[in-house]
């Protein structure tokens, strides 16, 4: 493909693009993940629904129901406080019921505070970069070998304008964002010659979410495109529209 003219804002899944297919999203409970979830599964796939709060991956689970889809799978992990045995069990879990992995979405992440550095919360800045950073790592390193397992399998890590540029009292969501950023060039590069798994990042841009809320609190939320309508990016980089396009940085909304 020439990556130059993919362009994932321009897509339009078609029916069952993705049956037959199996995606694991995280912080798939709300905003983004819950969209992309719902979309991955009306567009035929075999979702794994993987966030901190029992109920409300019960709910997505519930809505993917309704919808006629194949049946998702829950899986509750803690990505603050999962130790090893919990990313075995889980990677263990999804070898037993699926064999294979062919996506994987890196959305769960923290933001942290709001604040000069100089006055930074050190607990809560290792609390972001664990959640951001080192669980996404950790987690990429356990499902490694079923993505390998696929025949066409795509990893999609979710970055963010200050990921880019760093900016002032952003802190640590900036500076794990960034390091976000380097992780995906690493380990596309890694993969490119030696298995059929792209990696790719996205940056969302302004969205409808709670954590935006948190970030800007005086913002008008109807003034922001929600969740759901940029969910045709998302599923362009996460199946075959996307195939032989890896290590490339994608911003869905036009600065």
């Amino acid at each position: 493909m020439n990556t130059t003219t993919f362009e994932p804002r321009r897509h339009h899944p078609a029916p069952q693009e993705f049956a037959g297919r199996v995606i694991l999203v995280t912080g798939a409970g709300s905003g983004i993940g819950r969209a992309v979830a719902l979309a991955l599964a009306t567009a035929g796939a075999e979702v794994i629904l993987l966030g901190r709060t029992v109920r409300k991956l019960e709910t997505v689970h519930a809505e993917i129901a309704a919808l006629g889809a194949p049946e998702a799978s829950i899986v509750p992990l803690d990505l603050e406080r999962a130790l090893a045995a919990d990313y075995e069990a889980m990677a263990t879990a999804v070898q037993a019921r699926y064999g294979r992995l062919d996506g994987l979405l890196h959305n769960a992440a923290l933001l942290g505070a709001l604040t000069p550095i100089e006055q930074y919360d050190v607990p809560t800045f290792m609390r972001v970069m664990h959640v951001n950073v080192t669980a996404a790592f950790v987690l990429t390193q356990h499902l490694l070998p079923l993505l390998r397992a696929s025949k066409d399998a795509s990893v999609l890590f979710t970055s963010s304008g200050v990921g880019q540029r760093g900016r002032a009292y952003w802190g640590a969501y900036s500076i794990s964002k960034f390091a976000v950023e380097g992780f995906t060039q690493v380990l596309a590069q890694e993969l490119e010659s030696t298995s059929a798994v792209r990696v790719n990042i996205v940056d969302p841009g302004k969205v409808r979410t709670a954590m935006r809320r948190q970030a800007y609190p005086s913002e008008l939320p109807e003034s922001l495109p929600t969740p759901e309508s940029l969910t045709a990016a998302y599923l362009a980089l996460l199946g075959p529209a996307s195939r032989g396009v890896t290590g490339q940085r994608f911003s869905i909304q036009q600065a």
